[in-house]
């Protein structure tokens, strides 16, 4: 039985594995990671949620900056990939020592290029909603929304390269704790920080309730609150308490090494792009619709964070991707690379194709949870149910990225990615929001989903990125 085994060990082993111990493997990994994901798209619902009860300007404040945040956010993923990614390579070839090094010069890299990004972040804060094309009523809230994540940066930054390390040394279960932990606590924290001091009814009593009152602000102050309590305790694990990363008696420099840093630059730089090409366009949509007015704005924010449900569990299957193929290419195992590759990828279109049919029918339930404005309602219900018809090929072009990224091919998808989004979705945009409005920006985004997903399996099948194992 290969249940209670290590897979690397499995795979260092040459043990050869069946179909089912394969679906196995893939299904324990990717679980924790779907559950992860699950709970930091819940935390948006919330935050969603919680804003949109103060009304539909709130609600496009967060909805007009969401796509920047993602951009930044996309820089920071990136380069936690490039040395988590090396982990996983070198946990598959068993190299413990190697593994731990990496870890350890990765913390300063990181922090030190996350600082930089607050930096510019904070710098631009106040002209971003401008720059947006953002009415003069909701620029203030947007601009202090955005400040407060671009001050937290090197704290998610952290929070995300301890996840994404755990990750690809194959425990995913300690990722998921947190970011269920963070869930829980952007809920309290937004409780006390969004709403103002009030009288609560408890069981028929009134019972006074202290609030900051902060609003929008307040909202981006919890996320981010969250964030550092599940920080400090992701380090602690991973630093102290993990088998494979644990610092304790690791000796070497703090500063990464040359070729660590040129590996990270390879792997995370393409990334980057792909990242920037996506947010970016995002950025570049959001422009598109900030003219459309403030239903529309609001509509098409709470259609984006609607849909996330369905797709998270996509990004949670292509964390487990990138473990196995990782793992895989650093065992020289090009069999289960390949096997692994297509599991999980055929895994992520089956999940992701339930997830969409069962949204297309509940996403009127949905909204009415998010935001109490009718017309906001039905348009993003409207338009939310067009691009869910993409979901399969926008789970193909997830998880295939995922697994591409395990074995350190991402210059040729983040190529893709660039052709896809500024080549399909901006140009059909550009046509059809003049004369659609946001239903037409949401069939623009449909045919590229589907557009990248067909190239991303592609690229998946004619196995150029399986080229340098034997």
């Amino acid at each position: 039985m290969t249940k209670n085994r290590d897979v690397s060990e499995l795979m260092r082993e040459n043990t050869e594995l069946s179909l089912g111990e394969k679906l196995g493997i893939v299904y324990r990994l990717s679980l924790p990671g779907i559950l992860a994901q699950i709970a930091e798209i819940i935390m948006q619902y919330i935050d969603a949620a919680m804003a949109g009860t103060l009304g539909a300007a709130a609600s496009a404040s967060i909805g007009l900056v969401a796509s920047s945040t993602w951009l930044f956010g996309g820089m920071m993923r990136a380069a936690s990939a490039g040395f988590a990614v090396q982990v996983a390579h070198a946990t598959g070839a068993g190299n413990k020592i190697r593994t731990k090094e990496i870890f350890k010069q990765s913390l300063l890299t990181s922090f030190l290029f996350s600082s930089v990004l607050a930096l510019i972040g904070v710098l631009i804060s106040f002209r971003l909603p401008a720059w947006l094309g953002a009415d003069v009523s909701i620029q203030h809230n947007a601009a202090m929304y955005f400040l407060i994540f671009c001050i937290f940066i090197p704290v998610r930054q952290l929070n995300w390269l301890g996840m994404q390390m755990l990750q690809c040394s194959g425990d995913m279960k300690t990722p998921s704790f947190f970011a269920t932990l963070m869930c829980f606590l952007d809920v309290v924290f937004n409780f006390f920080l969004i709403f103002p001091s009030r009288m609560i009814n408890l069981f028929g009593m009134e019972i006074p309730m202290y609030g900051a009152g902060l609003g929008v602000a307040g909202a981006q102050l919890g996320t981010s609150l969250a964030a550092l309590v599940c920080m400090i305790g992701i380090l602690y694990h991973a630093v102290f308490k993990s088998e494979l990363l644990s610092l304790k008696n690791v000796k070497g420099k703090w500063i990464a090494e040359s070729s660590v840093l040129k590996k990270a630059w390879q792997i995370g730089a393409p990334m980057a792009m792909e990242e920037s090409a996506l947010c970016m366009a995002q950025v570049v949509s959001t422009r598109i619709v900030a003219p459309l007015g403030t239903v529309a704005i609001a509509a098409n924010s709470f259609a984006v964070t609607a849909e996330s449900i369905c797709y998270m569990p996509g990004y949670g299957i292509g964390s487990a991707a990138t473990t196995l193929v990782g793992q895989s290419v650093g065992a020289e195992r090009k069999d289960l690379a390949r096997s692994f590759a297509w599991l999980t990828t055929f895994s992520g279109m089956a999940v992701m194709t339930v997830t969409g049919f069962l949204m297309y029918f509940i996403c009127p339930w949905v909204f009415m949870l998010l935001t109490p404005s009718e017309e906001v309602r039905q348009l993003g219900v409207e338009v939310l149910r067009i691009e869910l018809l993409a979901e399969p090929l926008f789970a193909a072009s997830i998880v295939a990225a995922g697994a591409l990224r395990g074995a350190g091919d991402t210059l040729m998808p983040g190529i893709l990615n660039l052709v896809s989004i500024w080549g399909v979705r901006i140009t059909l945009a550009l046509i059809l929001t003049g004369r659609m409005g946001l239903r037409g920006m949401w069939i623009a985004m449909a045919s590229e989903l589907c557009f990248r997903g067909i190239v991303f399996l592609i690229r998946l099948k004619r196995e150029r990125w399986l080229a340098k194992l034997a």
